[in-house]
């Protein structure tokens, strides 16, 4: 029996379960990354974002598939409440820049209110010890373009200025991610 392709795509985004990932009090990893904001490339420096305050790094499979989509849209709508409590969000995939950048882009997902970066060998997802799998064949998107590229396990980070992790959130759906990095920088930003 033959598996369509976007079933064995859930498989595989289902079994990236959070395992070993960093942990509350660890450094985080500096990093550097081509990113896309509203459409537009540039160097996403982590070290820099620290300084300006929080950062919230969310790992996710893929763009335009859709827990990622709805993702991206709840980290979109609630934007400004992140940025009221001084923190700023960046989004990291394997996705190319040139899927980034329509995706950025896109009312429906980031609506250009946060930056998505490029991993596309998963060099920083393994630097924060996640979990990346490889390309699954015949894996296509919502929109029906082929997924050329490997995952990783979604987990959302919340970095200090100091560098080192403040929250880890894994394991829960992606709109429940989202509202859980949100509760967690507002109680950092309240602690302060």
């Amino acid at each position: 029996m033959k598996l369509e392709p976007l079933l064995c795509l859930s498989l595989v985004l289902s079994s990236l379960a959070a395992q070993a990932a960093l942990k509350q009090g660890d450094a985080a990893p500096p990093f550097t990354a081509t990113a896309s904001f509203a459409g537009q490339p540039f160097e996403y420096s982590l070290k820099a974002q620290l300084a300006k305050g929080p950062v919230v790094v969310y790992f996710y499979p893929s763009a335009f598939t859709s827990g990622c989509n709805l993702q991206a849209h709840t980290f979109s709508a609630n934007s400004e409440k992140f940025a009221a409590a001084g923190a700023s969000v960046v989004g990291v995939s394997q996705d190319s820049i040139e899927r980034l950048n329509s995706f950025s882009a896109d009312p429906q997902y980031c609506a250009g209110k946060l930056a998505v970066a490029s991993d596309p060998q998963g060099r920083i997802a393994r630097s924060f010890e996640l979990k990346v799998s490889g390309a699954v064949q015949g894996a296509t998107d919502t929109r029906g373009q082929e997924i050329d590229h490997g995952f990783t396990e979604r987990t959302t980070f919340i970095i200090k200025p100091d560098g080192t992790v403040g929250a880890a959130i894994g394991g829960v759906d992606p709109e429940a991610n989202v509202m859980q990095a949100l509760k967690a920088v507002q109680q950092m930003t309240a602690a302060r």
